[in-house]
C-alpha cells in the first residue's frame, strides 16, 4: 500500500506541476498589503495529499504568500496537535490581529475564507 500511495502521491505533484494556475496580476503596492496580511497565516500541509494541493492551487491563483509547514516532520506535526487539537491537513492557522488564533481544518473552507478575505483586494495591474 505504500509504494501505491507514494506514485500516487508522485503522480498528484506532477499534475499540479503541469497544470499550475495563474497567479493573479496585482498592482505592487496592494501586493505588499497582501503580503503583509498573509504573515499572519500558515498552512500545515503534506506535500502529496490531494486536498493540501487543492488549497496550495487556490493560493497560487490569490497570488498569496503563506508559510507552509510539512505536518508530517517534527515539531510541525506536534504544533498542529497541540495547538490545533487535530493531526489532519490541510489546516490553515490563522492569528487575528487581537492575538486570537484560530485553525481551520477542512480545504473547501479554507479557499473559501481565502477566496472571500483576498479576492476583494483584486484590481488590474497599472502598466
Amino acid at each position: 500500500m505504500f509504494i501505491v500511495r507514494w506514485i500516487l502521491g508522485r503522480i498528484i505533484l506532477l499534475l499540479s506541476f503541469v497544470f499550475s494556475p495563474r497567479g493573479l496580476k496585482r498592482d505592487a503596492q496592494i501586493q505588499q498589503q497582501v503580503d503583509e496580511q498573509t504573515q499572519s497565516l500558515t498552512l500545515y500541509q503534506f506535500a502529496a495529499c490531494p486536498f493540501c494541493v487543492k488549497v496550495r492551487r487556490q493560493m497560487k491563483r490569490l497570488s498569496l504568500n503563506v508559510a507552509l509547514k510539512d505536518a508530517k516532520v517534527s515539531p510541525h506535526k506536534e504544533e498542529l496537535l497541540a495547538e490545533g487539537g487535530s493531526p489532519k491537513v490541510p489546516c490553515l492557522r490563522i492569528e487575528h490581529a487581537n492575538g486570537d488564533v484560530q485553525w481551520m481544518y477542512e480545504s473547501s473552507d479554507i479557499n473559501e475564507y481565502l477566496t472571500t478575505r483576498f479576492a476583494a483586494q483584486e484590481q488590474p495591474c497599472q502598466g
